[in-house]
Protein backbone atom coordinates (compact mmCIF):
# COMPACT_ATOMS: atom_id res chain seq x y z
CA UNK A 1 0.00 0.00 0.00
CA UNK A 2 2.98 2.44 0.93
CA UNK A 3 4.15 2.11 -2.17
CA UNK A 4 1.21 2.57 -4.16
CA UNK A 5 0.26 6.02 -2.21
CA UNK A 6 3.95 7.42 -2.37
CA UNK A 7 3.62 7.36 -6.26
CA UNK A 8 0.57 9.07 -6.29
CA UNK A 9 2.05 11.52 -3.97
CA UNK A 10 4.78 11.59 -6.45
CA UNK A 11 3.03 12.80 -9.32
CA UNK A 12 2.02 16.53 -6.49
CA UNK A 13 5.43 16.32 -5.06
CA UNK A 14 4.92 19.60 -2.65
CA UNK A 15 9.06 20.29 -2.46
CA UNK A 16 8.80 20.51 -6.69
CA UNK A 17 6.32 22.87 -6.65
CA UNK A 18 7.68 26.17 -7.65
CA UNK A 19 5.42 27.90 -4.51
CA UNK A 20 8.14 26.40 -2.49
CA UNK A 21 11.47 26.66 -4.28
CA UNK A 22 11.25 30.00 -4.49
CA UNK A 23 10.59 29.74 -0.40
CA UNK A 24 13.68 28.34 -0.45
CA UNK A 25 15.66 29.82 -2.68
CA UNK A 26 14.10 33.37 -0.35
CA UNK A 27 12.57 34.95 -3.80
CA UNK A 28 9.09 34.17 -2.77
CA UNK A 29 7.57 37.88 -1.43
CA UNK A 30 6.82 38.02 2.38
CA UNK A 31 3.06 39.25 1.05
CA UNK A 32 3.07 35.36 -0.39
CA UNK A 33 4.09 33.75 2.88
CA UNK A 34 1.66 36.12 4.83
CA UNK A 35 -1.04 35.04 1.73
CA UNK A 36 -0.16 31.12 2.62
CA UNK A 37 -0.60 31.76 6.25
CA UNK A 38 -4.07 33.17 6.30
CA UNK A 39 -5.44 30.58 2.62
CA UNK A 40 -2.85 27.60 3.89
CA UNK A 41 -3.94 28.18 7.42
CA UNK A 42 -7.75 27.43 6.51
CA UNK A 43 -6.86 24.11 5.76
CA UNK A 44 -4.48 23.35 8.55
CA UNK A 45 -7.51 24.27 10.80
CA UNK A 46 -9.51 21.28 9.81
CA UNK A 47 -7.00 18.57 9.68
CA UNK A 48 -8.35 17.48 12.90
CA UNK A 49 -11.47 16.73 11.39
CA UNK A 50 -9.62 13.84 9.24
CA UNK A 51 -7.78 12.54 12.84
CA UNK A 52 -11.30 12.39 14.30
CA UNK A 53 -12.86 10.95 11.56
CA UNK A 54 -10.44 7.85 12.88
CA UNK A 55 -11.48 8.21 16.41
CA UNK A 56 -8.35 8.94 16.86
CA UNK A 57 -8.52 12.08 19.85
CA UNK A 58 -4.74 11.80 20.53
CA UNK A 59 -3.74 12.83 17.34
CA UNK A 60 -6.97 14.94 17.15
CA UNK A 61 -5.75 16.76 20.23
CA UNK A 62 -2.19 17.10 19.04
CA UNK A 63 -3.61 18.70 15.48
CA UNK A 64 -5.36 21.24 17.72
CA UNK A 65 -2.43 22.12 19.11
CA UNK A 66 -0.44 22.38 16.15
CA UNK A 67 -3.12 25.02 14.61
CA UNK A 68 -2.02 27.33 17.61
CA UNK A 69 1.73 27.25 16.15
CA UNK A 70 0.19 27.87 13.06
CA UNK A 71 -1.43 30.76 14.68
CA UNK A 72 2.13 31.76 15.74
CA UNK A 73 2.72 32.05 12.15
CA UNK A 74 0.58 33.80 11.02
CA UNK A 75 0.95 36.58 13.85
CA UNK A 76 4.52 36.76 13.33
CA UNK A 77 3.51 37.69 9.62
CA UNK A 78 1.13 40.37 10.99
CA UNK A 79 -2.21 38.34 9.98
CA UNK A 80 -3.87 35.36 11.17
CA UNK A 81 -5.74 32.09 9.47
CA UNK A 82 -8.69 33.20 7.59
CA UNK A 83 -11.48 32.16 5.12
CA UNK A 84 -10.54 30.63 2.12
CA UNK A 85 -10.96 33.29 -0.37
CA UNK A 86 -8.89 32.03 -3.51
CA UNK A 87 -10.88 29.35 -5.58
CA UNK A 88 -7.77 26.51 -5.48
CA UNK A 89 -7.48 26.88 -1.33
CA UNK A 90 -11.65 26.42 -1.87
CA UNK A 91 -11.35 23.93 -3.24
CA UNK A 92 -8.47 22.02 -1.08
CA UNK A 93 -11.29 23.31 1.63
CA UNK A 94 -13.99 20.99 -0.12
CA UNK A 95 -11.98 18.18 -1.01
CA UNK A 96 -10.83 18.02 3.13
CA UNK A 97 -14.36 18.53 3.81
CA UNK A 98 -15.69 15.69 1.70
CA UNK A 99 -12.91 13.35 2.51
CA UNK A 100 -12.90 14.00 6.01
CA UNK A 101 -16.24 12.27 6.24
CA UNK A 102 -15.46 8.77 6.00
CA UNK A 103 -12.86 6.83 8.26
CA UNK A 104 -11.35 5.27 4.75
CA UNK A 105 -10.67 8.43 2.64
CA UNK A 106 -9.56 10.87 5.53
CA UNK A 107 -6.64 8.34 5.95
CA UNK A 108 -5.95 8.40 2.08
CA UNK A 109 -6.39 12.07 2.32
CA UNK A 110 -4.60 12.74 5.47
CA UNK A 111 -2.10 10.35 3.47
CA UNK A 112 -1.34 12.90 1.02
CA UNK A 113 -0.48 15.39 3.46
CA UNK A 114 1.23 13.64 6.41
CA UNK A 115 3.36 12.14 4.10
CA UNK A 116 4.87 15.03 3.07
CA UNK A 117 5.15 16.93 6.10
CA UNK A 118 8.30 16.66 7.41
CA UNK A 119 10.32 17.06 4.45
CA UNK A 120 8.77 20.47 3.39
CA UNK A 121 8.30 21.31 6.96
CA UNK A 122 12.49 21.38 7.13
CA UNK A 123 12.57 22.70 3.86
CA UNK A 124 9.93 25.74 4.51
CA UNK A 125 12.22 26.26 8.21
CA UNK A 126 15.47 26.20 6.35
CA UNK A 127 13.76 28.99 4.23
CA UNK A 128 12.43 31.28 6.90
CA UNK A 129 15.93 30.92 8.96
CA UNK A 130 18.46 31.44 5.80
CA UNK A 131 16.29 34.50 4.22
CA UNK A 132 13.10 35.89 5.98
CA UNK A 133 13.91 38.25 9.01
CA UNK A 134 10.56 37.13 11.22
CA UNK A 135 10.15 36.59 14.64
CA UNK A 136 11.10 33.48 16.41
CA UNK A 137 7.59 32.76 16.23
CA UNK A 138 7.45 31.98 12.56
CA UNK A 139 9.10 28.91 13.21
CA UNK A 140 8.00 25.96 16.04
CA UNK A 141 5.32 24.95 13.38
CA UNK A 142 7.57 24.00 11.00
CA UNK A 143 10.53 22.35 13.55
CA UNK A 144 8.07 20.12 15.14
CA UNK A 145 7.02 18.79 11.64
CA UNK A 146 9.99 18.28 10.48
CA UNK A 147 10.34 15.23 12.18
CA UNK A 148 6.72 13.96 12.29
CA UNK A 149 6.92 10.64 10.39
CA UNK A 150 4.28 8.84 13.08
CA UNK A 151 0.92 9.98 11.51
CA UNK A 152 2.29 8.76 8.02
CA UNK A 153 3.00 5.11 9.74
CA UNK A 154 -0.05 5.64 11.59
CA UNK A 155 -1.86 6.05 8.75
CA UNK A 156 -0.39 3.07 6.79
CA UNK A 157 -0.81 0.56 9.83
CA UNK A 158 -4.61 1.68 10.02
CA UNK A 159 -4.90 1.47 5.98
CA UNK A 160 -2.86 -2.34 6.26
CA UNK A 161 -6.03 -3.49 8.24
CA UNK A 162 -9.02 -2.51 5.34
CA UNK A 163 -9.66 -4.59 2.68
CA UNK A 164 -8.86 -4.27 -1.07
CA UNK A 165 -11.63 -2.29 -1.94
CA UNK A 166 -11.24 0.21 0.76
CA UNK A 167 -7.64 0.61 -0.02
CA UNK A 168 -8.61 1.31 -3.55
CA UNK A 169 -11.06 4.01 -2.00
CA UNK A 170 -8.30 5.48 0.15
CA UNK A 171 -5.67 5.87 -2.99
CA UNK A 172 -8.21 7.65 -5.23
CA UNK A 173 -8.91 9.96 -2.05
CA UNK A 174 -5.35 10.27 -1.80
CA UNK A 175 -4.80 11.53 -5.42
CA UNK A 176 -7.49 13.74 -4.63
CA UNK A 177 -6.15 15.50 -1.50
CA UNK A 178 -2.61 15.67 -3.08
CA UNK A 179 -3.81 17.58 -6.61
CA UNK A 180 -5.88 19.51 -4.12
CA UNK A 181 -2.94 20.66 -1.95
CA UNK A 182 -0.53 20.90 -5.05
CA UNK A 183 -3.54 23.31 -7.06
CA UNK A 184 -3.88 25.11 -3.75
CA UNK A 185 0.15 26.37 -3.80
CA UNK A 186 -0.45 27.41 -7.29
CA UNK A 187 -3.66 29.52 -6.28
CA UNK A 188 -1.20 31.44 -3.71
CA UNK A 189 1.55 31.40 -5.92
CA UNK A 190 0.14 32.55 -9.39
CA UNK A 191 -1.25 36.01 -7.32
CA UNK A 192 2.37 36.56 -5.94
CA UNK A 193 4.54 35.63 -8.29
Amino acid sequence: MKERLDAIVEQHNLLNHPFYQAWSAGTLPVEALKTYAEEYGAFIAVIPQGWAAQGDEETEHEEQEHRELWDDFASALNTQIGEARLPETKALMQAANDLFQSPVTALGALYAFEVQQPATAQSKLEGLKAHYQLPAQSEPYFEVHSHNHHEAEKILDRLSRVSAEDQATAAAACERMSKALWDALSGIYSGQA
